[in-house]
């Protein structure tokens, strides 16, 4: 719209008001938890025209470990046996308001934190009740045959068992391997596989956080970011632990899109294992820099009690929801974990 101001002097002023695009004019706007406010053009679906909607604890996840179904061979080897199956038709609600299609390994994204000792036989039956194909590519050692690459498994049902001696020790992600891998991953086809050595860990509170980008509109810049895919969730619902007591987090960087991600743990430092494959720090530091699938061992003690912030500290991302708090309490009413089963 254009408006021209005439003045005594005889001199046209043209004051210009710039119009609304088309796409500007679509754009919705959300309030996230933090009162943040985002906006997104890209498609925002009604749950309430869709029948499978997700309901994803991270509260849950952050402490759930699958061991699998548990057996031992003629050899005396442990056998542990797993159902995974990928569907890539399902909404979750990210953050209020905000609906996205994830695509997931049962269920939930992440997918289950699979567990084992290193030196077992794992063995994944994996069933794609999705409509493309899907795949389970797994880090660390094992066949070619059983890489996730080159064996896409059809939609609609189709099935491969991946099966391979667990190993090395650490912490490793897990995700489809079908290109454009972006997709599959940015959508939420992964999670964490843990196998912990012969001998075992100290005992400790154990919690897995994945770290995850949300594009929720399309166009390959995250407008959100998380532990364990709900921005802002542990700022809301604290994680409790005890003073003095050894925490354990399997943290591993999945966010697309982004060339690095990183993690800050305030009032405290901790010890470091780079992705868990040996038994002795490399550092004590208070601060990670990932990139993506690079993953690593995080433990530590608070001595004093009350509320410590940790979040990556790119600042865009802890904006946007990849942010939490430790509430460190010495006489906790909810007991933590204090000890590992190890499904035997």
């Amino acid at each position: 719209m254009i408006l021209i101001l005439s003045v005594l002097v005889g001199i046209s002023i043209v004051v210009v008001f710039p119009t609304l695009s088309e796409a500007q004019l679509e754009q919705k706007t959300f309030v996230t938890h933090s009162g943040q406010v985002i906006q997104t053009s890209g498609d925002v679906l009604d749950p309430l025209y869709t029948a499978s909607i997700v309901e994803f604890d991270p509260m849950d996840y952050l402490r759930e470990f699958n061991y699998g179904r548990v057996s031992q061979m003629p050899d005396g080897t442990i056998l542990r046996e797993f159902t995974i199956i990928a569907e890539d038709n399902k909404i979750q609600e990210i953050s209020p308001g905000v609906f996205y299609n994830v695509w997931t390994f049962n269920g939930t994204v992440p997918g289950p934190t699979i567990r084992a000792t290193e030196g077992d036989l794992v063995r994944v039956n994996f069933i794609n009740n999705g409509s493309k194909s899907h795949t389970m590519h797994f880090h660390g050692i094992h066949p070619a045959e059983m890489d996730g690459v080159f064996e896409p498994v059809g939609p609609g049902g189709g099935q491969f068992t991946y099966e391979f001696i667990a190993g090395p020790v650490g912490v490793h992600p897990y995700h489809c391997h079908v290109m454009p891998l972006e997709e599959h991953i940015v959508h939420g086809l992964y999670g964490v596989y843990i196998v912990d050595p012969k001998e075992g860990r100290p005992v400790a509170d154990e919690m897995v956080m994945v770290l995850n980008g949300l594009d929720t509109d399309f166009d390959t810049e995250n407008n959100f970011y998380a532990a364990n895919t709900i921005p802002f969730y542990y700022q809301h619902h604290p994680i409790q632990i005890n003073t003095n007591e050894l925490i354990r987090v399997y943290v591993v960087n999945m966010v697309e899109f982004d060339p690095i991600n990183n993690l800050h743990l305030h009032g405290n430092l901790y010890n470091y294992y780079p992705t868990g494959t040996d038994t002795v720090p490399s550092f004590y530091t208070d601060m990670i820099t990932l990139s993506q699938t690079e993953r690593g061992i995080m433990e530590f003690k608070y001595e004093y009690p009350g509320k410590y912030l940790f979040h990556a500290h790119k600042v865009e991302f802890s904006e946007k929801g990849w942010i939490g708090i430790f509430l460190v309490k010495e006489n906790s009413d909810q007991k933590s974990q204090t000890g590992i089963d190890y499904g035997n």
